[in-house]
Parts: C-alpha cells; structure tokens; sequence
C-alpha cells in the first residue's frame, strides 16, 4: 500500500497542521455519510416524518407529535450512536498506534471487559442505577488499564507485551462476569445481560449529553498528543532523540483512550469491535501514515450509525440489539485479521 507525504497547514505561528488530500477527502466522504445515514434515522421507522417536518422540527418549529418523535426519541440515540462511534475510533486508533499492532484495539486487551465486570458487579451486588453503573462502568476500564499497564512495564511498555496481558486480563474478567451474572437473580442478571448486550435502545438525552461534554474535553487534548503519537512509533529511541518524554506521553494517550472507551461503554455498554476495525477501515482507504485519530473516530462514528441503521431497519419487526451486529461482523473482521496476521508471521 502505497503511502502520500504529508503537506502541512500552518495556523498562526505555533500550530501546525500535517494531513493529506486523500485523508482528507476521504474523512470528507465518510462524515457526509454518517450525515446521510443520520438523517435516514431520524425520518424513517414505524412513524415516518418528511425532510420537511425534520427540518422544522430540528429549527423549533414543529408541531408536538414530530417533535416528540425527532427530538425526544430518535435525536438522543442517534447523538449517543455518533459520540461513541467517535470515540471508540479514536481510541482504538491510540492503542493500536501505542501497540503497532492492528489487535491492540481496547476490547480486545480488556478495558472494555473491566468496565463490563464494574457495571455488572454495580448491578448484581447493590442494585445501582443507570448512573452508579455509567460510573462504575468507566472506574472498571480505568482498574483494568492500570492492570494490565503494570503487568506489561518492564522498562518501558512494549505493544506485543501490553496485547498479551490484556488478552489475559480480558479472558478474566469475563469469567468474573459470568460468575456475576450465575450468582444474581433473575431480575438483575437480566438487567445485566440487557446492558452487556450493548445497545441504544431507550437512550436519552441523559445519556448524551455527559458523552458529548467528555468529548469537547477529550478529543481537543487528543489531537494535540496525536502529534507525539506519530513520533512514538518510530521507537522510544528516536521519539527520546527528537524531545519526546516517551513514557510521559505513553502514559497520557493510555489514559485518555481508557476514559473515551470508558464513557462510551457508560453509555450503551460494550460495543464490540468498533474500535477494532474503524481505524484500520480508515487507515486503508486513506493510505496514510501515522495514527490517523482524525479519520478512525470519523470511520467509527459511522459505522456504529449505519449499524444501528441496519438493526433497527433491515430484520424487519425484529429489532437487534446493535451490540449483537457489530460482535457478528467485527468477529469475521477479527478472524481474518489473525489469519492475515499468521500469514504475515507477526502473531
């Protein structure tokens, strides 16, 4: 594959701007995608609605019914759909940046079972409301990333090592859950399993809006890191050369990436395989070097919206759970990745 030297924009006299004509047409296309994907959302279903009572609706000039239907029931989902999809891109663009390994995505090295274990243990063991479980949610991944973080230090944190633990920690925690939900009653461990799922089905703006706020917080000092990102994969040795405080920063991007897979799992609980694939589906169509943080949260704020699309729309009266969609496709996704992988001799 081919790469494209960067060109670089400079704004004002201290930031600096590196991106590509492909990169950016290509985040181009796929945000003007899950735009269209997003206004199919919101006028289609059981009560359809016009593009003119949507638009009337969306400027506070539609009549109650519409208003109910697009303001109050499809537009909170389809937010919390795009805020996770943004992201789990983005942070499964960091960890496989940081691991240099297309499988360091964080439900694969288990932050995403660490929040699960929290959220389970919340509402097995004390009944805990949806918010008690959104904060449990995001202390587990934060448990877990510290875990495997230490388990893999050794002099530094190697990407195959920081897999290999996590892969382990991973296979753990969902014994643990599986213990929890074997131990709870049946009114729990149905709530639980509901959660476990992950879906988007009854979310509101409760859910939304904390996403949205962790998110103008996040992904701004996320972008400003991406930089370093770069940097880091050329070595510690070189990154150390060129001014970086490797560890220091190694650190920061793990702990920003945790707190975006944490609120998004607080939100709809784990969403497989997104932050998997998102960046790697961006990363090939763009052909671009680097961690490419941009194109991976706007690759996975689509995909999460076209599958939600499709388990709401496409299996007829049966509604899926989008969760069960994107584990379905993410799994062939991963099954060919390892092959591709093997063959390649790098698993």
């Amino acid at each position: 594959m081919t790469s494209v030297r960067p060109r670089t924009l400079g704004i004002g006299d201290r930031i600096r701007l590196r991106y590509t004509p492909r990169a950016v047409l290509v985040c181009a296309l796929t945000a003007l995608a899950a735009i269209v994907v997003l206004v199919l959302s919101l006028s289609t279903g059981d009560y359809p609605v016009s593009l003119g009572e949507l638009f009337a609706s969306l400027v506070g000039q539609g009549d109650r019914a519409t208003d109910f239907i697009v303001l109050d029931l499809r537009m909170p989902r389809l937010l919390v759909a795009m805020g996770v999809g943004l992201a789990l891109g983005a942070s499964g663009a960091v960890f496989q940046s940081l691991t240099r390994n297309p499988l360091g995505s964080p439900d694969i090295i288990g932050f995403n079972w660490g929040a699960s274990a929290a959220a389970v243990a919340a509402i097995t063991f004390f009944g805990a409301s949806a918010f008690a479980t959104s904060l449990a949610a995001i202390l587990g991944g934060a448990l877990a990333a510290i875990v495997v973080y230490l388990l893999a230090f050794q002099r530094g944190v190697q990407g195959y090592r920081l897999i290999l633990c996590g892969i382990g920690i991973s296979a753990m925690l969902t014994s643990v859950v599986h213990y929890l939900l074997s131990r709870a009653d049946l009114a729990e461990a149905t709530q639980a399993q509901v959660w476990l799922t992950g879906t988007l089905n009854g979310r509101g703006w409760e859910q939304a809006t904390p996403l949205w706020i962790a998110l103008v917080v996040l992904l701004p000092v996320l972008a400003v890191y991406g930089r370093r990102l770069n940097v880091l994969e050329m070595g510690d040795e070189t990154a150390s050369a060129l001014g970086i405080r490797v560890e220091t920063t190694r650190v920061i991007l793990i702990v920003l990436g945790v707190f975006l897979t944490g609120m998004s799992t607080a939100a709809c609980g784990p969403i497989m395989f997104i932050a998997l694939t998102a960046p790697q589906i961006a990363r090939r169509l763009t052909r671009s070097t680097g961690a490419g943080i941009t194109a991976g949260a706007i690759m996975g704020a689509f995909l999460l919206l076209l599958s939600d699309f499709v388990a709401q729309r496409v299996f007829g009266d049966t509604e899926l759970p989008v969760g069960v969609l994107t584990a379905a496709v993410g799994g062939l996704y991963l099954a060919w990745l390892l092959a591709r992988e093997w063959k390649a001799g790098r698993s």
